[in-house]
C-alpha cells in the first residue's frame, strides 16, 4: 500500500507584533470612552503623533518634548524650524503640531468674531492667550469693533523681537478708517513671562488715544498677555 508524504508541518508564526501596537489601540480607546480629561498630557501627544509616525514608539519623543519645552501651549507655540531641531522631529510631524495649533486658534477665533467682545471678556482673553502668550518674539495685535462693539477685524500690526514691538498710531488709525470700525482693543505679549506693562507700554497706549481722538475712535483697552497671565491697562486705572 502506497504512503502520500506527509505536508511539512506549519511553523509558527514567531514575529510578535511591537509592544506599541496594543499600546496605541488602548490610548485610543481610553480617549474615546473617556476623553481627554482622562489622558495625560503626554497621552494626547501622543495621540497626535500616531498620526506623524505610524510605526513606531511615540511615548518617549510624547514626554521628551514636553520637557524640552515646558509643557502642551509652550511646544505647540513653538515654530516648525525650531520644532524641526528637535531630536525625532521630522517635518511632517511638525506640521502636524502647528496644523492642531492652528485648528485650535480658528476655532476660538471664530467663537469672537462678529459678537459684541465687551460682553465676551473671558471668551476674548482665552484667545489672546492661546495665540499670544506662549510666543518668542513680541507681537501687536490690533481687534478693530464696529459700533455695536462686534469684533470685524483681528490682526497683527507688528511683530518685533523678544522684549520690543513697534506700535505706529497713524498706520492703526488708517486701517480703522478702512475698516469703519469705531473702537480697538490694543493686545500684545510680553516673552519674559511678566505681563505687567513698562512706562513704555503706557506711553504708547496714550499716543494711540490721542492719534484716535480726531476721529472719534475709541481705544477701549490696551491687554497684555504672557505665560504669567494678563493685565488689563484699563483695569489697572492707567487709561
Amino acid at each position: 500500500m502506497s504512503t502520500e508524504p506527509s505536508s511539512p508541518p506549519k511553523q509558527a508564526n514567531t514575529k510578535e507584533k511591537p509592544h506599541y501596537a496594543g499600546h496605541r489601540q488602548r490610548l485610543r480607546e481610553r480617549f474615546v470612552n473617556g476623553g481627554a480629561e482622562a489622558m495625560q498630557d503626554y497621552e494626547l501627544l501622543e495621540l497626535i503623533l500616531f498620526m506623524a509616525i505610524p510605526r513606531r514608539d511615540v511615548k518617549p519623543l510624547a514626554k521628551a518634548l514636553l520637557a524640552q519645552y515646558g509643557g502642551l501651549p509652550a511646544l505647540l507655540a513653538a515654530p516648525v524650524g525650531q520644532l524641526t531641531q528637535s531630536e525625532g522631529v521630522s517635518e511632517n510631524v511638525a506640521i502636524a503640531l502647528k496644523s492642531v495649533q492652528a485648528t485650535a486658534h480658528r476655532m476660538l477665533r471664530q467663537d469672537i468674531m462678529k459678537r459684541p467682545v465687551l460682553n465676551s471678556w473671558t471668551r476674548l482673553i482665552d484667545y489672546c492667550m492661546a495665540t499670544m502668550a506662549h510666543e518668542g518674539r513680541e507681537h501687536f495685535r490690533i481687534l478693530f469693533l464696529n459700533k455695536k462693539n462686534e469684533l470685524i477685524a483681528d490682526e497683527i500690526q507688528g511683530s518685533g523681537t523678544v522684549d520690543h514691538t513697534p506700535a505706529y498710531p497713524r498706520e492703526i488709525m488708517k486701517r480703522a478708517l478702512e475698516l469703519s470700525a469705531t473702537a480697538v482693543i490694543l493686545v500684545h505679549n510680553h516673552p519674559s513671562g511678566d505681563p505687567a506693562p513698562s512706562q513704555a507700554d503706557i506711553d504708547m497706549t496714550h499716543a494711540i488715544i490721542r492719534a484716535g481722538e480726531p476721529f472719534s475712535i475709541k481705544i477701549h483697552d490696551h491687554v497684555i498677555v504672557s505665560r504669567g497671565g494678563y493685565k488689563s491697562l484699563r483695569s489697572e486705572g492707567m487709561i
